[in-house]
């Protein structure tokens, strides 16, 4: 059995098993949280993509990969796949895998870029024609892969929602100034653009340029809107997500990089980085 076989029969084992295990597994978790918004999933698939591998001693060696699970939900009379890539690294003995880890991305930054809201020549309220559809293909064709026009950063969530709100016709402004406005250019681009605290931030004041209205409900949103989070509620905004459809009870599914994520329920109470404290911010594009 090669190493591809070992890891598809590893996990093939894993997902149709019931979790009886203390601490949670990440999928019993994931099935858990569907099943307490009352939708069921029946089946589960997994696929890995081997990275890289390292030889240890005698038969042991590490192997990184990447694990593509697909989630079957069903939602009353509704279906959908909730698809999302991790990055793992496991060890083989003997043929067998003796553990399976997370990798989990870097931590961002621990100083925070202070950004420029407005302009200085032009503050006055300006509109543009946001094209959500545009947006959220873009969010589609590129939710687990990284478009060459583009940097890919180790933690690529902003990244990624910034390139979606431009696909939708968001237009730049500041550049060349890394704390000003919002852009991408070259090999060059604004804090707002790439860092998840100066988004949020951004979003909340903007009056040119790409530009956000808050507002009091997840279930506000539409197709193309974000959603920012503070995991721990400390005030520092950790990540960014696109709304690229909504459920059957009108809530946000949404697509993500870093974990690159599709179609996942907007809360993310699922992540290991969420706490009881995480706290939400809601952007409706375009107003």
């Amino acid at each position: 059995m090669d190493d591809k076989q070992l890891l598809t029969a590893y996990w093939q084992h894993l997902l149709e098993q019931r979790n009886e295990g203390d601490p949670e597994s990440w999928i019993a978790r994931k099935k858990r949280l569907h099943e307490e918004r009352g939708n069921k999933v029946p089946r589960i698939r997994g696929e890995g993509k081997l990275q890289r591998k390292s030889r240890g001693k005698q038969d042991k060696y590490t192997i990184e990969y990447d694990l593509l699970t697909v989630f079957f939900v069903k939602q009353g009379n509704s279906f959908y796949h909730e698809e999302e890539q991790r990055r793992h690294t496991a060890v083989i003995q003997e043929g067998q895998v003796i553990s399976d880890e997370l990798l989990l991305p870097p931590e961002p930054e621990t100083q925070l870029p202070a950004i420029e809201i407005f302009g200085k020549e032009e503050t006055r309220v300006q509109r543009f024609d946001y094209d959500r559809r545009a947006a959220v293909q873009y969010a589609e064709r590129w939710w687990n892969d990284y478009n060459p026009e583009f940097r890919k950063f180790a933690v690529d969530c902003t990244s990624y929602v910034s390139q979606c709100l431009h696909a939708g016709g968001a237009p730049m402004w500041g550049m060349p100034d890394r704390g000003r406005g919002w852009w991408y250019q070259g090999d060059s681009w604004s804090y707002s653009w790439a860092v998840a605290h100066s988004l949020r931030w951004y979003l909340s004041g903007s009056t040119q340029g790409l530009k956000g209205k808050e507002v009091e409900r997840a279930s506000d949103l539409l197709p193309g809107d974000v959603i920012c989070y503070d995991f721990q509620g400390d005030g520092r905004w950790d990540h960014n997500t696109i709304v690229v459809s909504k459920d059957t009870n009108g809530e946000p599914l949404v697509n993500a990089h870093t974990d690159n994520s599709r179609h996942r329920y907007w809360e993310y109470r699922d992540s290991m980085a969420w706490t009881e404290d995480c706290q939400y911010k809601f952007f409706r594009i375009g107003e």
